[in-house]
């Protein structure tokens, strides 16, 4: 009973150890609902019949989703009897590849960390980057069945294009490399045109470049690299890379769209085109002015990726600076300013928002002033808790006996050792921020409403729930998928960076 026990025991270990097996079931899962949900809207029982492009879909996904579940068994096959996956298994993977034309990020991640042995942080930002420029070229690639391109169309589908060429070639490359090898020097050069190529809003790769060039300064070095650590203990996260993937990929194609998509889609008026329905056309549909609800959604993340980032990095500084101040003088100091910010914060934020935005107008500036004072008394609140614990440390004392001033101390010593709190709970929160954002929109006191913001489109579309749901829907959806992804990058940087699992 013993033996079998421990066997027992020594199997789930290595289930739950093996990130591969991990990204394998998620994948599984995720794919099994999307499959599900394609079923129940393949039918249109309006019209009693099946409607082929999502039959088509459906067909895909079904295929694939019963390939991710042979493979999966496979694994835990392998990791069972063997204790890890065979080569066979792992070449299986590069058919789950092929799912990249559907659109399944989650079959197509788990087939590229199954395919290689021996992972790397590069390696990880380097699929992440290949795939973001995929999916951006993908959506942009859906304004050729529009009436009329903007004039930068076809341009910059070709800069797109041609990045994505030196992506797929850095993967291919970064590939090769395992934690023994030494980084040539002209990988520098590599460095520097990805850094450059993150101008369109593809933050992996601006990620990878400062990667390869830290490891190509490090090497020969033993010190431990706590951004390496960090990512190393981030990456093996599905849901936390899903979230940072979608996150980045939003910021990637509201960059894009400035020159892939024609804003007069999203706010000029086309009477010959009232409430389509979804089509290679308008693939999400138009509303009742006829404007292109796919492309107003995308020109929508801008509104809110930039009020939601802005209304959490202004609460982030002033409250920062006020807890660490507070923290570290204490006394008089302390009393004075977290009483101040007490009274702040007994005022519940959305009425704050609410009152500030009907004194002063309804427009981006004043909404992202007004969420932005709501929030700073809770992360000074955070940072004084922090700085409280970071100036018991001895480097602190160290700093006092060599003569710094108090200013050097708290900005060069302390607040730099007390900032992992405030960035977990900042990607908490902008979350909060993005749904503030959307509801006071709807109400009328957010945004001006004639810009396409993803609060502006569910207002409108939710006169039409009856008739046609998706106006609603789609941009419901889109605010759902944000915050979702914000809480769960958040929940990785929690864990990355919790002390507790780091010692562990």
């Amino acid at each position: 009973m013993t033996n079998s026990g421990s066997l027992t025991q020594e199997v789930r270990f290595r289930l739950k150890s093996s990130p591969e097996y991990s990204q394998a079931s998620f994948a599984w899962v995720t794919s099994l609902l999307l499959t599900v949900l394609l079923l129940f809207n393949s039918y249109d029982l309006g019209r009693q019949e099946f409607r082929p492009f999502l039959l088509t879909a459906l067909c895909i996904y079904l295929f694939f989703t019963i390939i991710q579940s042979i493979l999966m068994l496979l694994i835990r096959k392998d990791l069972t009897r063997h204790g890890h996956i065979s080569a066979l298994t792992r070449r299986l993977a590069w058919v789950q590849l092929l799912t990249i034309c559907s659109g399944n990020i989650f079959i197509v991640t788990a087939a590229f960390h199954l395919i290689k042995k021996a992972k790397q942080v590069e390696y990880t930002f380097a699929v992440y980057m290949l795939l973001t420029q995929l999916f951006v070229i993908g959506v942009s690639a859906l304004n050729m069945f529009k009436p009329y391109v903007s004039d930068t169309f076809l341009p910059a589908m070709a800069a797109l294009l041609f990045i994505l060429v030196i992506d797929l070639v850095v993967l291919m490359i970064v590939a090769q490399y395992t934690a023994a090898s030494v980084i040539p020097r002209w990988m520098i050069a590599v460095s520097i045109l990805l850094i450059l190529t993150s101008v369109t809003g593809n933050v992996f790769a601006l990620l990878l470049g400062i990667s390869i060039i830290g490891r190509y300064r490090r090497q020969g070095k033993q010190k431990s690299n706590f951004w390496n650590d960090l990512w190393d203990r981030l990456a093996p996260n599905v849901t936390a890379m899903s979230g940072m993937f979608f996150i980045i990929f939003l910021f990637s194609i509201s960059i894009c769209s400035f020159f892939t998509f024609d804003y007069s889609m999203a706010v000029e008026n086309n009477y010959s085109a009232l409430l389509q329905p979804p089509s290679l056309a308008y693939p999400l549909g138009t509303d009742d002015f006829g404007r292109c609800l796919f492309s107003r959604i995308v020109f929508g993340a801008r509104i809110s990726l930039i009020v939601g980032c802005l209304s959490t990095i202004i609460p982030v500084i002033i409250g920062g600076v006020l807890g660490a101040f507070s923290g570290f003088y204490g006394r008089h100091t302390d009393n004075i300013i977290m009483r101040l910010l007490d009274v702040l914060y007994a005022i519940p934020g959305i009425l704050l928002a609410i009152a500030i935005i009907a004194a002063f107008g309804a427009n981006t500036v004043n909404l992202i002033l007004a969420l932005s004072l709501g929030s700073i008394p809770t992360y000074a609140r955070t940072m004084r808790a922090s700085v409280l614990y970071v100036s018991t440390f001895e480097f602190v004392e160290a700093a006092r006996a060599l003569g710094y001033n108090n200013r050097s101390i708290i900005f060069k010593h302390i607040i730099p050792n007390s900032l992992a709190p405030m960035i977990i709970k900042s990607t908490l929160t902008i979350g909060g921020a993005v749904i503030a954002t959307s509801s006071l929109s709807y109400l009328g006191l957010g945004v001006e409403p004639h810009i396409p913001e993803w609060g502006n489109i569910l207002k409108l579309g939710s006169t039409y729930l009856e008739t046609h749901s998706y106006l609603a829907i789609y941009p419901g959806l889109a605010i759902i998928l944000l915050v979702l992804s914000f809480n769960f990058l958040g929940d990785g940087l929690r864990d990355a960076l919790d002390p507790k699992l780091v010692k562990a």
